[in-house]
């Protein structure tokens, strides 16, 4: 590679905003799925992230996270709880800030929609008393999933996928995709 190549790279890398692999570590791990060419590329960093920070109430860690909105099927919440849904996205928060977590959560959460993704592993540790950071983490994310209207449910996650110290989350379907579920089973009923 000759020094203007090097250069005219550079140049383009900066014209595109791309940010260095070493400069994004953000414990995100994507399970490879076909990308969508519908997918709507809305820049996840220019929303605001809603989510509060204000007073907490401590969740004790003999109480197990969960959250199911209306109309969650009982099957699904069972199917969640047991960890029978496979895990398409997962992020570690572990040994990150309270404001880390608040903005890895939102752009791991409005990511995680956009490329369509349902079911999510969010891992954030386990402390050994209520006041320890972890659960300090933990107490927040109770508070922020059910901010997210893309949330439909959460709960513990199963020992082998980090139990207490995780949670799975359930995502709604995408516009995109209720629409082509529709076309699907409209198609069959034609037939």
């Amino acid at each position: 590679m000759s020094l203007d190549d090097k250069t005219e790279f550079l140049h383009a890398m900066e014209e595109n905003d791309v940010t260095p692999l070493t400069a994004c570590s953000t414990n995100v791990y994507w399970a490879k799925t076909v990308p969508s060419s519908r997918r709507s590329r809305t820049d996840i960093r220019q929303l605001d992230n809603f989510l509060t920070t204000g007073f907490l109430d401590i969740v004790a860690l003999d109480t197990p996270l969960f959250f199911y909105r209306e109309g969650v099927q009982i099957g699904v919440q069972d199917k969640l709880r047991l960890g029978k849904y496979p895990r398409e996205a997962s992020l570690n928060l572990i040994r990150l800030t309270v404001e880390e977590c608040r903005q890895h959560l939102f752009e791991f959460i409005r990511r995680s929609y956009a490329d369509e993704k349902r079911n999510l592993l969010i891992i954030h540790g386990r402390g050994r008393n209520s006041q320890s950071h972890a659960n300090i983490v933990r107490s927040y994310l109770a508070r922020w999933l059910p901010e997210f209207e893309e949330i439909q449910a959460f709960c513990c996650a199963q020992p082998r996928h980090g139990g207490e110290g995780a949670c799975y989350v359930a995502l709604k379907k995408s516009p995109q995709s209720k629409l082509d579920n529709r076309e699907r089973h409209a198609t069959r009923r034609r037939i």
